[in-house]
């Protein structure tokens, strides 16, 4: 992270082209406005960054320069009575005081680097294409890197966050989706003790579009907690993919213009990677730390380098980044919550007549109260290369390779009341007998013993890998001095692969057993010792293989024409291929009928990492080797209904007219336009038609207009105004719109979950505005709102019915099972609209007007309201929820302190409760409860260019928790993760 913090200190020019550059004849039309204004209005027009102190603009004006100069004489000009003078060193215009006005120098000793008032212009922060040279922006430490994020954000004309450069690895982040949670409206989950995926002002990670060097990506990974998604096959970008070392530059566009793609109703993250006109000359960095982890053991290496070589107009970069992490989440859950009867037979004599007629009726009861465990081993690694061709400024050719791995090897276990005689059906009629309950005014079982209980011990094996590919050219052609082309030619293409999946189940029979849920951490006990491997016989074996594989191509092509008067026409056209395809290959063996099968005891063994209590387990290689299970399967072994396709062809075309002018001496930044898209979708995979899965085929197709407006008024020097309207759509998620069924067993039960090709994007009109306070060098403060409504809402729809109602062949069930058998179904509907509104505040300052050592302190915070709901079906009626992954309340602060010697900060990141899923019929609404997570930073700067760095994330263990049932609040989940502690080392020669 460090590395990230050298790596990001761009000197951003091109000295070879600045003297043809300030001897180019231009045109010029900057009327007479305050010098700051006409400053950027230069820069725009010239396409030089210009750097000077903001108090040596403060309240000063120009006359303006119109008409055909050099830029050179036009500076002069622009510049002639403010007693400023102009430099220009390495290819970037320096304006600094007179020697007679030159003010005294300070007393402090913290940094005085000039901050970037005016640049190449950003209007392009709007568009998928990026040009690298309209986000420099000289940043040479963490202030300047806020500095440099918040002039970033000042230069946008919609709505738009950023982090650069330092920023961005300024904290202990384990990946890039910590890194984004310090964004104002971002939230992240979190999984295995690192952030996984976000959600941006309120909606969940399906609608926000990822795009790297311009083009849009998707990566899936994995979570070792099935009710966390497991496999994550959907176009949630899965950002711990990532170190965030790998990028110097991210932007957060939270509002739509004509000229972006269609998608992503949240908005769209753009991820740049380092290149080699980043830097005015050679460059060489390295980064090393050691990583250790509370709930693991040991050390593991976190390494860092960047080489990056310029000649003439060529430049060539190559940055690594690897990682190897230890990591242990482990606590208690359940399956869920279900209805459950209890049989007369299975009531013992000790219950009252009250509770023993509640266990008749039925009652909710939680299902396999589990102490479990996730342990991971998990490597990282990173490779970025750019090659860049600038022979001038009217010709700029990149080209950008990234390749990323994440590797994980994780070992699972569990301890469950899931035996041949378990608590996890909706009916209980074996041995099983309840001695004691405690049954609240929710009809819930909170707490209860049992005697003749049959317990099941789990060993899971887990090795996957997601290799992530992706190319990408950019190219910048000004042809004439109003004619520019744009291009982007690029493919992306991501691979999970799950070759291992494979379980041990072993068996403890007739046990004594009791639960209490109502404590944070449950508290479970049993009638036997858990660790005399003499009690345990293998019941079952389970193996699985996966593969998921997203395949993007892309290709843009655009044109900008200078209207003159501020007047920039734009349009183009582009064409996008994505694929994603996937299966799953199951085999599951029962050996606990008759009777189970006995191993050796030096096949047992004890759970491994820390957990909450020690039981036996199966060693899963000896008892696979000492049974004959197959552990490798083929396609003979496919799992119906996951071996399903979406394609989707999409062309699209836009117009725009971007405005750069002034308005009753306010500058008025603004663009408008249109796009209309078509994409043709085809869903393929099998369906359930009478009592047999038959190979379908369906194809679809939805297009539209997508009209856009955003505009951003200079009211003062310092005050910005922006609002934005526009229509824009949200493509389903990618199992919704599956034309294939997939079907869950457990004993007693099961669920089923169907596609629907025929679903119908989201569409939503938004309207937000804004109200910016830059406060030259020393802050900035800013509040905002936004509000989105949804036509339709694609809405879960969830029933139980016997599985003979679904369709579907018998022989999918397990042993035990009928067509009798309840059956949870789920399949999305395009249900009713949805609204969503927020407030976003932030709010920055350094804290000058302190007297030092104090005047070194600064902090930065943010904090957002969201409010939406949606109605899903469960059973034959609508409920309403809030829409899921939504936290009403977040919050991000700060508190830093930095000087020339050394640095700290300290960081809270907060979110309160989010929904995470509709639930089940009496059981309605999964939820995760608030989190704060802080971590820290400090460095010492041991000599120039060598710093030392210590880091700590998750300094407060926060736990993970989960519920069912809305407000009744079933605990579902209770784990933590654990503390993480680096210390390190960068050095840039």
């Amino acid at each position: 992270m460090a590395l990230a913090i050298l790596l990001a200190a761009p000197a951003i020019a091109q000295a070879h082209a600045a003297d043809a550059t300030m001897a180019a004849q231009r045109r010029f039309d900057i009327g007479p406005s305050d010098l700051r204004t006409a400053i950027s209005q230069f820069s725009q027009a010239t396409g030089l960054q210009v750097v000077v102190a903001p108090s040596a603009v403060a309240g000063r004006r120009t006359a303006g320069v119109r008409g055909a100069l050099s830029v050179r004489a036009a500076l002069d000009k622009l510049l002639r009575g403010s007693n400023l003078s102009a430099a220009v060193h390495g290819g970037i215009v320096v304006l600094t005081p007179s020697r007679a006005a030159a003010p005294a120098p300070r007393r402090t000793l913290r940094s005085e680097a000039p901050v970037a008032v005016a640049a190449a212009p950003v209007q392009a922060a709007q568009t998928d294409t990026q040009d690298p040279d309209n986000a420099e922006i000289v940043v040479s430490g963490y202030r300047e890197s806020i500095a440099a994020a918040q002039e970033l954000k000042r230069r946008a004309v919609g709505a738009e966050d950023d982090i650069v450069a330092t920023d961005i690895a300024a904290f202990p982040d384990l990946n890039l989706a910590e890194s984004l949670q310090r964004v104002p409206g971002i939230t992240i989950t979190r999984d295995t003790g690192e952030g996984r995926q976000i959600a941006l002002r309120g909606l969940g990670a399906d609608f926000t579009r990822t795009q790297l060097n311009g083009m849009e990506v998707l990566g899936n990974t994995a979570s070792g907690m099935d009710n966390r998604g497991s496999v994550s096959r959907s176009r949630s970008f899965d950002y711990s993919l990532f170190a965030s070392e790998l990028f110097n530059r991210v932007s957060v566009q939270k509002s739509y213009a004509a000229e972006q793609d269609e998608g992503g109703l949240a908005g769209t993250v753009q991820l740049t990677t380092a290149k080699p006109f980043d830097y005015s000359g050679n460059k060489f960095v390295v980064s090393a730390k050691g990583q250790t982890n509370s709930n693991a053991t040991g050390v593991t290496p976190r390494a860092v380098a960047l080489a990056s070589v310029r000649s003439g107009d060529w430049g060539a970069l190559v940055s690594v980044a690897y990682s190897k992490i230890k990591s242990n989440e482990y606590g208690y859950r359940n399956w869920g919550w279900g209805p459950t009867k209890y049989a007369a037979k299975n009531i013992g004599p000790e219950i009252d007549a009250d509770t023993r007629a509640k266990l008749l009726a039925g009652v909710y009861q939680p299902t396999a109260q589990s102490p479990s465990t996730w342990y991971t081993d998990r490597q990282r690694l990173g490779v970025t290369s750019s090659v860049q061709y600038h022979p001038g400024e009217n010709f700029k050719l990149d080209v950008d390779f990234l390749y990323g791995r994440l590797w994980d090897h994780r070992d699972d276990y569990a301890l469950a009341t899931a035996g041949s005689n378990p608590l996890t059906g909706s009916t209980v009629n074996g041995t099983q007998v309840i001695r004691s309950a405690v049954i609240d005014g929710t009809n819930t079982l909170r707490a209860a013993s049992y005697t003749g209980i049959d317990l099941r011990s789990e060993h899971h094996i887990v090795e996957n890998h997601t290799d992530f590919y992706q190319g990408v050219a950019n190219l910048s052609w000004k042809l004439s001095d109003r004619l520019t082309l744009r291009a982007l030619g690029g493919y992306e293409e991501s691979d999970f692969g799950q070759p291992v999946f494979d379980k041990v189940f072993m068996e403890a029979k007739q046990t004594a057993f009791s639960y209490d849920t109502r404590p944070q951490i449950p508290v479970n006990s049993y009638g036997i010792t858990l660790t005399d491997p003499n009690l345990w016989t293998v019941q079952r074996l389970d193996v699985q293989e996966n593969r998921i594989v997203n395949r993007y191509a892309n290709g843009k092509l655009s044109a900008d024409y200078d209207l003159g008067d501020g007047l920039i026409l734009k349009a183009g056209g582009a064409y996008k291929h994505f694929t994603n395809s996937g299966y799953t290959w199951a085999n599951k063996v029962f050996h606990n009928v008759p009777a189970n099968i006995p191993v050796s005891n030096d096949l047992k063994q004890l759970v491994g990492p820390k957990t909450l209590l020690q039981y036996i387990v199966g060693n899963v290689d000896g008892v696979y080797a000492a049974i004959g299970d197959k552990r490798d399967l083929t396609a003979a072994n496919l799992q119906a209904g996951s071996d399903y396709e979406v394609d989707e062809k999409t062309w699209n075309g836009f117009a725009q007219l971007d405005l750069d002018t002034m308005l009753g001496g306010m500058r008025l930044r603004a663009n408008a336009g249109v796009r209309y898209f078509s994409t043709d979708l085809t869903s393929s995979g099998n369906l359930a038609v009478g009592t047999a899965f038959v190979p379908v085929v369906i194809k679809d197709n939805n297009h539209g207009w997508l009209p856009a407006a955003n505009l951003a008024l200079d009211l003062t020097r310092t005050l910005v105004f922006r609002l934005s309207a526009d229509r824009n759509i949200n493509r389903p998620g990618l199992g919704d719109l599956a034309a294939a069924g997939s079907i869950t067993t457990r004993p007693n039960g099961g669920s089923l979950s169907l596609g629907n090709p025929f679903l119908k994007p989201f569409k939503a009109t938004s309207v937000e505005t804004s109200l910016e306070w830059y406060m030259d060098s020393k802050g900035f403060a800013s509040i905002g709102f936004f509000y989105k409504n949804m036509d339709t809402y694609i809405s879960p729809s969830t029933t139980t019915i016997p599985y003979g109602q679904t369709g579907l062949p018998l022989s999918l069930l397990i042993q035990g099972q009928d067509a009798n058998t309840p059956y949870d179904v789920s399949q999305p509907i395009n249900g009713p609209g949805a609204d969503i509104k927020g407030v976003e505040v932030a709010v920055q300052h350094d804290f000058t007007f302190l007297p030092g050592p104090f005047d070194h302190l600064g902090v930065t915070a943010n904090g957002t309201w969201f409010d939406g709901k949606q109605q899903g079906k469960v059973g034959n009626t609508f409920v309403t929820l809030p829409l899921f992954n939504l936290s009403k309340w977040a919050a991000n602060a700060t508190l830093y302190y930095e000087d020339k010697d050394w640095g700290i900060r300290v960081s809270d990141a907060y979110r309160s409760k989010y929904y995470t899923g509709l639930g089940t019929v009496g059981n309605v609404g999964d939820w995760i409860e608030g989190t704060h997570n802080i971590d820290f930073q400090a460095h010492v700067n041991l000599r120039p260019g060598i710093r030392l760095i210590a880091e700590g994330i998750n300094l407060t263990n926060q736990p993970i928790q989960q519920f069912a049932g809305g407000a009744i609040a079933r605990r579902v989940v209770y784990t933590t993760s654990g503390r993480t502690f680096t210390l390190g080392f960068s050095a840039e020669f």
